[in-house]
């Protein structure tokens, strides 16, 4: 088996901040041809120039537009699912439109997207794989995510479903499952002590992820190495969910 995934056509969305761009930056290193999706033209402009991709400034909601890009990629042989959005409020007060805007996109935007990669990747003989990226709020209870938790936690069906249609055709479909993970903005959501000190005593490890922790893992799951692995939800997390 192989961890080798040089050469690989990979789709990433989200991919001009956050997990997605530390995630395509990592597959860069090793050897992927990425085509990135994200909404920041100049973000994707430069990412172009650096990592050498091909690049698509696109709203992941409008349909036309996503089925119009992934039209036009010839053959894919994964997809890291990154695009997603969190409104955060507690049960009492939560705005059923905000839950629908979460959904729009965590939910409905992934799996169009994984459907339009799936068919590519069938069209095109592609034993392929497809990571969704979920979170640990897609695992347990946490306060104020109500929306999040359970746009998380239809994610991770998803996958499973996907995982189950698809294996017919040799595609292997995964979720991970991260924590909070320091990315410049979680760094600043995160920097209070009375939020942070009860998170960090929850996880065995008494630390938050790197963005680098969770963008291994997908590549692991992306590499032939992974090759009888289909259906997880993979827990990046210090072990929270282990509690």
């Amino acid at each position: 088996m192989s961890y080798n995934i040089e050469g690989l056509r990979i789709l990433v969305t989200g991919a001009t901040s956050g997990i997605g761009l530390t995630t395509a930056e990592v597959l860069h290193q090793l050897g992927a041809q990425l085509i990135l999706m994200g909404r920041n033209a100049d973000a994707l402009a430069s990412l172009a120039e650096r990592l050498g991709a091909e690049t698509h400034a696109l709203d992941i909601t409008d349909e036309t537009a996503v089925a119009e890009a992934i039209a036009g990629m010839g053959a894919l042989d994964g997809l890291v699912n990154c695009a997603g959005i969190s409104i955060l409020d507690s049960v009492l007060e939560f705005k059923p439109a905000d839950i629908d805007k979460i959904m729009a996109v965590n939910v409905t935007a992934a799996a169009h997207v994984a459907k339009l990669v799936a068919q590519n990747m069938v069209d095109h003989g592609r034993a392929g794989s497809i990571v969704n990226v979920s979170s640990q709020a897609g695992l347990v209870a946490l306060r104020n995510h109500l929306g999040y938790c359970a746009s998380k936690s239809a994610l991770d069906s998803m996958t499973r479903v996907l995982c189950l249609e698809l294996g017919e055709y040799g595609i292997r479909v995964n979720s991970v499952n991260p924590t909070v993970t320091l990315t410049p903005m979680a760094e600043m959501a995160w920097a209070d002590p009375a939020k942070r000190g009860p998170m960090l005593a929850a996880i065995p490890l008494r630390r938050f992820a790197q963005p680098q922790e969770v963008a291994y893992p997908i590549a692991f799951l992306l590499s032939p190495a992974a090759s009888m692995i289909s259906g997880t939800a993979l827990p990046i997390d210090g072990g929270f969910v282990a509690q």
